[in-house]
């Protein structure tokens, strides 16, 4: 496949990266600071802003896939304004580049509690990633209105971290995957499998999917 990762460097990004790069794929990484790249075989990086939707079009054409693991960054006070604007202008670009499949990674707390709420609105949740979680529950329904991609969302565990790539994960969709111990989560590594297997072989048009162990 012929792959555009927007967001390459980050946590989630970089695993992304090099788990496509072992499948064979070739892969563009987007992103603000090319030299951070790490150097793969098939891997091309080159300078894109995700807010500037004509270049990152014109950059986008003649890929297969558009895969966005866009992050403002958790320090950046208007997390929550800049991450709904560069995830518009990147579902505007994806269209513009005449790609039709687009795959986001978003966050945990747009997820359904039992009762039916969703995480990010609870008094308990993290108060220094809500206007994170509030900016990507914001792309979520943005993409439940679009029409005119064939996408899908992610929504990772609650607990993401660095680890082994085991090639293992169960499918949710809008509820948290629980383990038998009752926990929420999966390596970066997992989660990047999870996410190039989606890419590979769809089974979630149109509809957001999460994963753990």
């Amino acid at each position: 496949m012929k792959i555009a990762l927007i967001g390459a460097t980050g946590f989630v990004g970089s695993e992304i990266l090099r788990e496509a790069a072992a499948r064979g794929d070739s892969v563009t990484a987007l992103v603000r600071s090319p030299d951070k790249v790490e150097k793969l075989k098939g891997v091309t990086a080159v300078e894109a802003d995700a807010t500037n939707t004509s270049d990152l079009a014109a950059k986008l054409k003649g890929h297969d896939i558009v895969i966005s693991a866009y992050n403002p960054g958790w320090t950046n006070p208007d997390i929550k304004a800049v991450h709904i604007a560069a995830s518009k202008s990147i579902t505007a670009a994806t269209k513009q580049a005449g790609i039709s499949r687009l795959i986001v990674i978003g966050g945990a707390g747009s997820l359904y509690a039992p009762d039916g709420t969703q995480f990010v609105d609870g008094e308990g949740f993290p108060a220094e990633y809500k206007e994170g979680a509030l900016g990507a529950r914001q792309a979520l329904n943005d993409l439940r209105d679009e029409t005119g991609l064939d996408w899908s969302f992610v929504s990772p565990p609650f607990h993401l971290a660095p680890g082994p790539r085991t090639g293992k994960y169960r499918l949710g969709k809008d509820s948290p995957v629980f383990d038998a111990e009752g926990n929420s989560a999966i390596s970066a590594s997992d989660l990047a499998v999870a996410i190039v297997d989606e890419a590979e072989s769809p089974k979630y048009s149109r509809e957001r999917f999460t994963v753990g162990y």
